[in-house]
């Protein structure tokens, strides 16, 4: 027992502080195409046109993290979690840094944006197959009482990572405008290459879970999970894709379009408004610490559909508050907002990972997760930047978009609940019959 306890322990600790790491680099990048890369990457286009740009390239990275999970989620189901997690790790460590190394367009002209959009590519691939693995790693190992609030804390991964890259924004900012365009905002991006070190260090302890290793050793290992995970499960796949969409959409819609936003046509200057989202990522933490214990006692489906609808009813409320232009307002509206749709976040990971059988269950999450991302949840910012460029910065256009992400995400939820009862019903159960559904 006191080893059983010590492995799952150690999984998730693994897997939280490597995530973590992993989602510092993803929001980094965020954070700088809201910030910086508009102007030294696409310096001929207008403001507004040269977010979208930015954005663009931010989207880039979604539209790659679906391969990651096919190549990333085949070999994760077929030899393990642990070797994918270690390649994913330093693939995201080694995009990242060489972003900070890149030149600008003023130095190399269009060879600039197109070697961003490249490294853009290859930090999306290492995240499709980093999220779902760093969740099977920790829901695995930990015990049927235990399995929610394993992959709330695997989920923690997200504020943690949101705190360091705003915070390293944060301090960066306090040069003057030109060293922070020049040289400073390359820091953040420099920096990862110490996280990477740290958490290979960690992710080199890491076992392979029982789950896993019984498969194995039964000979029930599928040839080719991508594509079991469509012929075998394409009801769950697409519901799988519908409920992810707002625990990818809220991130970049908060951290890089309001961001923009906020300090653009809402003329807030840049410190606060990154203050304000280290505070956003603070409630985060709390918010799904709190929402993992909860979905633990109470059930997955009951804290999912409370938190997102708490998220839709305050709609209206949080989209008023942008009106207003009171920045305390649009702050307590915006913390309100962002914790429900964090505490739905929480309990996702076990939520979608146990929808799907233990021998595709790397690329089952991971495929229908990062599709999500590329289709629906990636191009939030850009969409939404659109949208504010065609009304005329109105915020009502933008708040029917996100009403509309909502209610997806609602509907998601509720037919994934009703599939997977469903199933259980006529099959024996899977392994987390006390981590109520």
């Amino acid at each position: 027992m006191a080893s059983s306890t010590k492995r799952e322990r150690t999984a998730v600790i693994g897997a939280f502080i490597g995530n973590s790491l992993e989602w510092f680099d993803f929001f980094v990048y965020g954070t700088a195409s809201a910030l910086v890369f508009g102007q030294v990457f696409f310096p001929e286009l207008d403001s507004g046109a040269g977010l979208l740009a930015a954005f663009a390239t931010l989207w880039v990275g979604f539209l790659t993290r679906p391969l990651g999970a096919f190549v990333f989620g085949h070999f994760g189901d077929r030899i393990g979690r642990k070797n994918v997690l270690l390649v994913t790790l330093v693939l995201m460590g080694s995009a990242t840094v060489a972003i900070g190394l890149l030149p600008t367009y003023a130095q190399v002209g269009l060879a600039a944006p197109v070697l961003l959009v490249v490294l853009r590519a290859a930090q999306g691939l290492a995240v499709g197959g980093e999220w779902g693995g760093a969740v099977l790693i920790a829901t695995e190992h930990a015990s049927d009482t235990r399995k929610t609030i394993a992959g709330a804390w695997v989920q923690q991964g997200s504020p943690v990572g949101s705190i360091l890259a705003t915070g390293s924004f944060l301090l960066v900012g306090l040069l003057p405008d030109d060293a922070f365009f020049s040289w400073g905002w390359r820091l953040p991006f420099l920096c990862s290459i110490l996280l990477v070190v740290v958490g290979i260090v960690l992710r080199l302890r890491l076992s392979e879970s029982e789950e896993f290793l019984e498969s194995k050793r039964t000979g029930d290992v599928v040839k080719v999970p991508a594509l079991a995970v469509f012929t075998k499960a394409p009801v769950i796949l697409l519901l799988g894709i519908a409920v992810s969409v707002m625990a990818i959409a809220n991130s970049y819609f908060t951290n890089t379009f309001l961001l923009a936003w906020a300090t653009g046509p809402l003329g807030f200057d840049r410190q606060v408004i990154l203050n304000i989202l280290v505070g956003a990522a603070v409630v985060q933490f709390f918010t799904q610490l709190l929402a993992g214990h909860a979905a633990q006692r109470w059930g997955r489906t009951r804290v999912i559909l409370v938190s997102l609808t708490t998220a839709l009813v305050f709609t209206v409320p949080y989209f008023a508050a942008i009106s207003s232009g009171d920045l305390l307002l649009i702050t307590l509206a915006m913390y309100v907002s962002f914790g429900s749709i964090c505490a739905y976040f929480a309990v996702l990971a076990s939520f979608l990972a146990y929808a799907f059988p233990a021998k595709i269950r790397f690329s089952g999450i991971s495929i229908s997760y990062q599709l999500c991302s590329s289709l629906i949840g990636g191009p939030t910012a850009f969409i939404a930047q659109w949208i504010l460029n065609s009304t005329g910065n109105n915020p009502w256009a933008v708040a029917v978009f996100y009403a509309s992400l909502v209610i997806v995400t609602i509907g998601g939820a509720i037919g994934l609940h009703i599939v997977v009862r469903r199933r259980h019903a006529v099959e024996s159960p899977l392994a987390v019959p006390a981590a109520r559904s």
